[in-house]
């Protein structure tokens, strides 16, 4: 458990209760969760089957940190169904960008919540990673969440964003360890480049 967010853990707690019957709740009016605008979004799957990374080809429940999974309405990732799969969240957002200027229609996308699940910090090799959570009720829709960048906390594939529900927590786990809160919107691939 990270000890520096022992103060968070009771709260997270709570809060994963309380938002896993919110998004239950509201999921049936979100609708056109994704870019495409039409339909319900498609629910997020567990990632714990051995599946490989879309974007590196590792080995997602190998691995630690933030995973992600896209779904598309009109087309599917090379060799197999829908969801595109991947094991870091800067990966699913440069496989969102790049399928955005192709022109694919985005019906949901979800990245790994902070705020729902216990999560652990480590350290390896003289690094610090955060706990992999890869069961379908451990992801949010993406576009809900913000995230916390600048930090050397890592996941599979090095320093990577790490996705929060609630705002608190979030602010919490930067103050923490030196990150910035950004909003979906300010995910840029410039921001994807320095991370």
């Amino acid at each position: 458990m990270c000890h520096d967010c022992d103060r968070t853990v009771a709260r997270r707690t709570v809060l994963s209760a309380v938002g896993a019957a919110g998004v239950a709740a509201t999921a049936g009016c979100l609708g056109g969760v994704g870019t495409d605008g039409g339909g319900d979004a498609p629910e997020a799957l567990a990632l714990t089957g051995g599946e490989q990374c879309d974007a590196c080809g590792m080995v997602i429940d190998q691995h630690p940190g933030p995973a992600g999974q896209l779904f598309y309405a009109d087309h599917s990732p090379e060799g197999h169904d829908n969801p595109a799969r991947f094991c870091s969240a800067w990966e699913t957002f440069s496989y969102a960008l790049d399928r955005e200027d192709d022109g694919w229609n985005r019906a949901g996308g979800y990245l790994t919540d902070y705020s729902a699940v216990e999560y652990d910090l480590y350290d390896d090799g003289g690094k610090t990673f955060i706990s992999a959570h890869l069961d379908a009720d451990a992801f949010a829709p993406m576009d809900d969440l913000v995230y916390v960048v600048g930090t050397d906390i890592n996941g599979s594939m090095g320093h990577d964003f790490v996705p929060f529900s609630d705002d608190g927590d979030a602010e919490a786990f930067a103050d923490a360890h030196d990150g910035a809160v950004y909003e979906r919107a300010d995910i840029s691939r410039d921001l994807i480049a320095r991370r």
